[in-house]
This record gives C-alpha cells, sequence and structure tokens, in this order.
C-alpha cells in the first residue's frame, strides 16, 4: 500500500518527500474536501517534484461534462515518468448514467491533455454530499475505462471513513474494483490509528493530508508525520509479509495500534 501525500502548496513539497510520500497530491483543502488548487499552484508543485514521483491533482466535483471536460483542460499535464493522476468528484451528480457521462467527457479531454489517468471519487458519506453512491460510481469507472477510483469522505468534521462506511463494506468495495482491474485508493480523516484497518481491506493506495500536517487538513505538512506514517505502513507489510510465511501466525490488523 503506497502513502499519498496532498499538499497545498510547492513549500510543502519537501517536507512530503523527506517523511517519504511515494505520492504527491496537490489541492486545496480550504476549497472542500476535492478542492482544486489555482492553476499556478498546480506548476509550481509540479516543477518541485522529481519526475520519477507520481503526481495527483484534484480537480472538484465538476457539476456537467462540460465542467469535467474543462477542469481536465485546463493544465497542459506534462508527460512524468512516475504518471499523472487527476481526481474528479460527483457532489451533485444525477446517477451513474451522469457519472459515466462526465468521465467519459473527461477521459476524451484527457487524450488532448497529456493523457493523464482519471480516477473516479466516490464519497463513502453521498448522501450528505449529495453525490451518487460508492457502487454506481464504480459501475460508472468500470464502463467508461476510467483508470481508477477513490473512496472518500465529502463533510470533512473530524469523523474517518469509518463512520460512513463499515471495514467489512470497504473491503468488498476495494476487492470488487481490484477485480474490474482498477487502480483503487482509500483517505477519508486517515490517520496512524486507522492504517492497519485500511490495510486489511487491500486498496494499493492511502491518502492523507490532516495526519501528515501540524495544525489540521489547514494547517502545514510535517516531514516527521509523514515518515511516522510510512513507518507504520511499512510495520503492517511486514506483518502481512510473515503471515504469508510457512509457519508464520497470522497477521492482526483488525484493532492493532502502530
Amino acid at each position: 500500500m503506497r502513502l499519498l501525500v496532498s499538499v497545498r502548496s510547492a513549500d510543502e513539497v519537501e517536507a512530503a518527500l523527506a517523511g517519504g510520500a511515494e505520492i504527491v497530491d496537490v489541492k486545496e483543502p480550504a476549497r472542500g474536501a476535492l478542492g482544486a488548487a489555482d492553476i499556478e499552484v498546480v506548476r509550481a508543485v509540479e516543477g518541485r517534484l522529481p519526475a520519477a514521483i507520481p503526481l495527483s491533482v484534484a480537480l472538484g466535483d465538476p457539476p456537467d461534462e462540460a465542467a469535467a471536460r474543462a477542469a481536465v483542460g485546463r493544465l497542459a499535464f506534462p508527460r512524468r515518468v512516475g504518471g499523472v493522476y487527476v481526481k474528479i468528484g460527483f457532489a451533485g451528480a444525477s446517477g451513474r448514467e451522469g457519472v459515466a457521462r462526465q468521465l467519459a467527457a473527461a477521459r476524451d479531454e484527457a487524450r488532448r491533455a497529456g493523457s493523464p489517468a482519471i480516477v473516479a471519487v466516490a464519497y463513502a458519506d453521498h448522501t450528505r454530499a449529495p453525490a451518487p453512491s460508492p457502487a454506481d460510481v464504480l459501475w460508472a469507472a468500470a464502463s467508461t475505462g476510467t483508470a481508477g477510483v477513490l473512496i472518500d469522505t465529502f463533510v470533512k468534521d473530524g469523523r474517518d471513513l469509518f463512520a460512513s462506511i463499515s471495514a467489512d463494506a470497504l473491503a468488498e468495495w476495494v476487492a470488487e474494483a481490484r477485480s474490474l482491474g482498477l487502480l483503487v485508493a482509500v483517505a477519508g480523516s486517515l490517520g496512524l490509528d486507522s492504517i492497519a484497518r485500511v490495510a486489511d481491506t487491500g486498496p494499493d493506495v492511502m491518502g492523507v493530508r490532516g495526519a501528515a500536517c501540524e495544525g489540521g487538513r489547514l494547517g502545514r505538512i510535517s516531514a516527521g508525520r509523514v515518515r511516522d506514517l510510512r513507518a507504520a505502513i511499512a510495520v503492517i507489510a511486514a506483518q502481512a509479509g510473515e503471515a504469508r510465511m510457512p509457519g508464520s501466525s497470522p497477521a492482526r490488523f483488525h484493532g492493532s495500534r502502530v
């Protein structure tokens, strides 16, 4: 499981990388769960990022196909060795068909904008957005050839992802997404005490902002906090590896603390 760290300025990139972030995401947390940063900020972050580190960019919640197309096309995305991902949410979208239309529009524009990989964002607390359910977003992503999916929380009120979805339901969603060949990321006010539960559901990526900051999600990235997150993920991965070895005891993900 790789660690994605969201930054809000180029000045935070160094701390994220020093702590061991494996994917750097750029967004403006003051603008919401998937707040899009200004173009100048995205370009500045990209300029600080080594080419081998994947770049992720939050594009907000476009209201329709035209807006989705414009969100992707507003930047000439560079081709990077590590890849470029763009995240699109669907607050206010009308069902799975509406999501599919937006994803198709974003996909077509991506082909003209440097071919960033599209990541469809589902909200575990979708009724509070309001937005289509995670199942509907997954259906739309699979039907449009989208590269990946992310499940997050729309409302940032201090409660983590598991306040809106059970570990079992999340594991089922992740497994279905992976069976469809999608990259799967999980986020939503996750921290050190969430890592074991997240890892047990089997995603490819865990995304954080607040847990990596001094002062919460509107604070500033701390290399030490990022380092602690990476170390905790490494411990869980090592336990899982030991569990797969002949004669070893099972890894204990549920309820473990790191």
